[in-house]
């Protein structure tokens, strides 16, 4: 179970990648930093706050609190991304680390107490936990993309009204077994 544990949470997260990947590609340069109102995130401020949190959870989180030092949360919230192309690197940073992270582990690891602001939880409970939050905000980034790209909006998952099709297919299929994001994956790359 463990190491399936270990590809499920890997899959999950390339997906969500993937969903905010396919999110910029819809938007133009300017749209990244587009806030609805001053007390709002624009993308550009999502991807600063999740890099932020993703170096600072995910370096050396087997012997070091993930609430590194060097961290300013406050921070995080300000605007000082410029480009798409900084906007892309930090997120590809971010999404490299944890990813650098999960690849180095072992079954074996999943039990072992880490610290996030001196609470210990076990590598399993911190992977539940940022499977919450990450996607949390990658939602966020797509309905901010779905705002500004309105009717021109490409769906990322099944496309309105399209429900009956969709179950349609899948159930033309023989029963098999596959995780989840793996069709969605495919899917995701082929709408390229």
């Amino acid at each position: 179970m463990e190491s399936n544990y270990l590809e499920s949470v890997k899959k999950q997260f390339e997906y969500y990648k993937s969903i905010g990947d396919k999110t910029f590609e819809q938007l133009s340069d300017d749209t990244l930093f587009w806030q609805y109102n001053e007390e709002s995130n624009s993308i550009a401020i999502i991807v600063k706050h999740l890099w932020r949190t993703m170096l600072s959870r995910w370096t050396d989180f087997l012997t070091t609190d993930g609430e590194k030092d060097n961290r300013n949360r406050d921070s995080e919230f300000e605007n000082d991304i410029k480009s798409r192309t900084d906007l892309l690197e930090k997120w590809n940073a971010g999404w490299n680390c944890l990813f650098s992270a999960l690849n180095d582990l072992t079954k074996n690891d999943l039990d072992k107490i880490i610290y996030i602001r001196n609470q210990g939880r076990t590598v399993l409970e911190a992977f539940n936990r940022q499977l919450a939050h990450y996607p949390y905000h990658v939602g966020q980034i797509v309905l901010i993309g779905k705002m500004i790209a309105d009717n021109n909006w490409k769906s990322l998952s099944i496309p309105k009204g399209n429900s009956k099709v969709s179950n349609d297919e899948k159930f033309s299929q023989p029963k098999h077994q596959e995780h989840f994001t793996e069709e969605m994956l495919r899917k995701l790359e082929n709408n390229q």
